[in-house]
């Protein structure tokens, strides 16, 4: 608690009367003269609401979330507001301030948080967290950032390895998401191909067409846009009914393309899709590519993760004859956001491609290997560290804990889809046992179980999983995400990346959303 002349600091008003002429500011905290103190109180004060934060986020009678409208946020809570002041205020109104936006979020920790493929809470990669911005420096220069820079290549040359290329082979760099890697793997493939691109543009290139699957990221499409490629030149190859690439499409989609004169340069394969968590298969892809003469990029954003579990990176087989590989920490091993790395096998093209040689930073002549200066591979200038977090997370479990999480939240998959199969009032989207750790279902009202398949019975079920979400969401104890996909109305995605997450939790999941659906009746279109 803060203390002023060794009294407790309780309320505003107790501070006015142990020092009425000035309530603490941020001014009193260091560098000021004598802030030692002052600091001190306040990071401990700090640290308390930190840590009953993430108690209650592990607490499971602690609500996922205290919904509130956007209108209601912006006009202000219970002396919580969002405008900015002309006079600073006191310490303990910011410590209010911080305990109120904790208040206000999401527990993406909390155990019965199933909304997105990167949740749990972490307390190691909280702890790098907090040490990585205490010391708020940068990745672009050894001089200044001497212990990371030697940690991501370290971890680098770790996931390299897991991803099965050799010690001459990789390079790499942590970016800024998965959807930045996937634009870094778009721009060195282009680069391969066509280095004259960096200094005279698209206008001296043919017209490029790169492949994705119909279940792939929309950050391939987008690259294809920022890039000056154009989304028009993006080729969708479709899928089979569980999501995965068709081998034969993808090459007779490649063929299309050179008859019609343009040049295939690119094909991102995905392991583990956003929705249904498949996995493309790798191998007949590689194969494909390697005979067009094409880049072959791996997405393993979401699915990168279970490279750490000896039972499931059968499932990635092939990822080492990838040229580039995304991989998400922040997904499913649970490192803090945000931590994505792009893994590129040939080493020295990212430099080639990026390197602006800046004289005020990347200077020759230093006293040191300034093949360390990492920074002029990158397409940032400044970089947030995100690998000390992952670093000291690995310190922590080891390989083998990755392993047993990766193991556990796949298991929870599986329990989820055995209850299902087992529920008259919910639905499977497939039949068959999850790849991943997605799980996709509806939930089937009372007022549908007797209705026939067909299109007044898909616009009733399309309306459900809203309605359910929002109720979900306003009493605060769990949360899920929903969405439509191609011909199938929005059903639920129940994803498991959350080491708290325990099969109490699952089974808590399917009564919460039985118990806010059942009375739900969606009128006949007549009706409307």
């Amino acid at each position: 608690m803060l203390t002023v002349r060794n009294q407790p600091l309780g309320s505003i008003a107790t501070i006015e009367k142990i020092c009425p002429e000035r309530v603490p500011l941020c001014l009193d905290l260091l560098p000021a003269l004598s802030g030692e103190d002052t600091t001190k109180s306040f990071f401990q004060e700090l640290v308390n609401i930190l840590l009953s934060y993430v108690c209650k986020s592990f607490r499971r009678s602690s609500k996922v979330l205290d919904f509130h409208h956007p209108h209601q946020l912006r006009e202000g809570l219970e002396g919580f507001s969002l405008e900015l002041p002309d006079q600073p205020e006191n310490l303990e109104q910011l410590l209010v301030d911080c305990r109120d936006t904790l208040k206000y979020g999401v527990k993406t920790g909390h155990p019965r948080f199933f909304n997105q493929l990167s949740s749990g809470l972490d307390v190691i990669g909280l702890a790098g967290e907090w040490l990585t911005s205490t010391a708020n420096t940068n990745m672009f220069t050894y001089e200044v950032s001497p212990v990371f820079i030697l940690m991501e290549e370290i971890l680098l040359k770790k996931m390299q390895e897991i991803v099965g290329w050799s010690e001459e082979e990789g390079d790499g760099v942590f970016c800024p998401g998965g959807t930045m890697s996937n634009l870094y793997s778009v721009l060195l493939a282009r680069y391969h191909f066509f280095p004259e691109v960096k200094t005279k543009g698209m206008t001296a290139l043919p017209r490029l067409i790169l492949f994705t699957s119909a279940h792939s990221h929309y950050s391939v499409k987008k690259s294809a846009a920022v890039l000056g490629i154009g989304s028009e030149n993006v080729v969708v190859v479709k899928c089979n009914d569980w999501g995965k690439m068709i081998p034969a499409e993808l090459e007779s989609s490649i063929i299309t393309a050179k008859d019609q004169g343009c040049v295939p340069f690119y094909v991102n394969a995905t392991a583990g899709t956003t929705v249904y968590g498949a996995f493309d298969p790798l191998n007949a892809i590689a194969d494909i590519c390697e005979s067009h003469g094409l880049w072959l990029h791996v997405d393993a954003a979401w699915g990168g993760g279970l490279l750490m579990s000896n039972l499931h990176r059968v499932k990635l087989q092939g990822i080492e004859r990838a040229w580039s590989v995304t991989w998400n920490p922040h997904k499913m091993m649970g490192a803090p956001l945000q931590c994505s790395a792009i893994l590129v096998k040939k080493r020295g093209l990212l430099k080639d491609c990026n390197q602006m040689c800046a004289e005020y930073l990347f200077q020759t002549d230093k006293h040191y290997d300034t093949s360390y200066d990492t920074g002029d591979k990158t397409i940032q200038c400044g970089r947030h560290v995100d690998v000390f977090k992952l670093w000291l997370m690995w310190k922590a479990k080891g390989s083998e804990g990755f392993e047993s999480q990766v193991n556990k939240c796949l298991e929870n998959a599986e329990h989820l889809f055995d209850k299902l199969k087992q529920r008259p009032d919910f639905e499977l989207v497939f039949k068959s046992k999850p790849e991943h750790s997605n799980v996709c279902f509806w939930y089937i009202p009372p007022s549908l179980r007797n209705m026939s398949p067909g299109p007044e019975r898909n616009r009733r079920l399309h309306e459900v999983a809203p309605k359910i979400k929002a109720k979900m969401m306003e009493q605060g104890m769990a949360m899920i995400g929903y969405q439509p996909l191609g011909d199938k109305v929005n059903f639920f995605r129940c994803v498991f990346s959350n080491p708290a997450t325990q099969t109490e939790d699952v089974d808590y999941l399917l009564e919460e959303i039985a118990s806010l659906g059942h009375d739900i009746c969606i009128r006949a279109e007549t009706d409307l």
